[in-house]
């Protein structure tokens, strides 16, 4: 007999009451959409749990004009670290202690120990270093959720690259599983930069960032300030108003 009710993935008592631990990579586009909603749900944490976040930020990209408007940052900015100028920022705003490492993941950053690695990267290059990093770490990440998009259209997936916190819990894809196609190496990777404002608005919507990012940071709340999920991430396309839902796997 099969069951009624919707397929649910549960908070491991592990993460239950205490500071989690987050290693969040890249702050361009997506991350830094990322980064201030994270200090948010750092703040919702603490209002409705005994739960908060130890954010870790690493990124080796300084601010440039190409990425005004789109992207969280302010014209005194350019020139400074991404990671650092939005970290400061946000820490003055929000009386935390929150870290930037201004440098490339997965050289810059320990990911042994993390609860949650976040991915906002632009290429499968960076996802498959991270990813073969993952493979080798002694005490991996219990989830790791990356985000992507393209002009108008993105995703986000929330998976579990260590198997063995998650022996009680059905274990979620990570984007190297769900994606496989990402480790063709053969495929070209596709993150040249912007030299103005214009150029990058032609390059992706003023707003997909944002967009996508939002909907992962629910995902994220549902999972952290509500103890579980009902779905794993999803695909955006702002052109269309439509998102689809990515489902958890059926329990074997």
């Amino acid at each position: 007999m099969t069951s009624d009710m919707p397929a649910r993935h549960f908070l491991p008592e592990s993460l239950g009451s205490r500071a989690i631990k987050v290693v969040l990579v890249g702050c361009g586009g997506n991350g830094a959409q990322m980064l201030m909603g994270l200090a948010s749900l750092d703040t919702a944490l603490r209002a409705i749990s005994t739960r908060s976040l130890d954010v870790t930020v690493v990124d080796d990209d300084t601010v440039s004009e190409a990425n005004l408007g789109r992207q969280p940052f302010y014209r005194c900015d350019i020139g400074s670290s991404k990671a650092r100028t939005l970290t400061e920022r946000i820490n003055l705003a929000h009386g935390l202690d929150w870290t930037a490492l201004h440098g490339r993941a997965p050289e810059a950053v320990k990911l042994d120990g993390a609860d949650l690695l976040i991915t906002c990267v632009d290429t499968a290059s960076a996802r498959r270093s991270i990813g073969a990093a993952l493979a080798a770490a002694r005490n991996a990440p219990t989830y790791w959720m990356d985000l992507g998009n393209r002009a108008g259209d993105g995703q986000f997936l929330l998976g579990c690259p260590n198997r063995e916190a998650e022996a009680d819990h059905p274990s979620l894809p990570t984007v190297l599983e769900y994606f496989p196609e990402i480790a063709d190496e053969t495929l070209p990777d596709d993150d040249a930069p912007s030299c103005s404002v214009a150029e990058a608005l032609e390059r992706q919507s003023l707003f997909v960032n944002r967009v996508v990012a939002s909907h992962a940071l629910a995902l994220l709340f549902d999972l952290l300030g509500r103890g579980s999920i009902g779905h794993a991430g999803a695909f955006i396309n702002i052109a269309t108003g439509q998102s689809v839902p990515i489902p958890l796997p059926i329990a074997a």
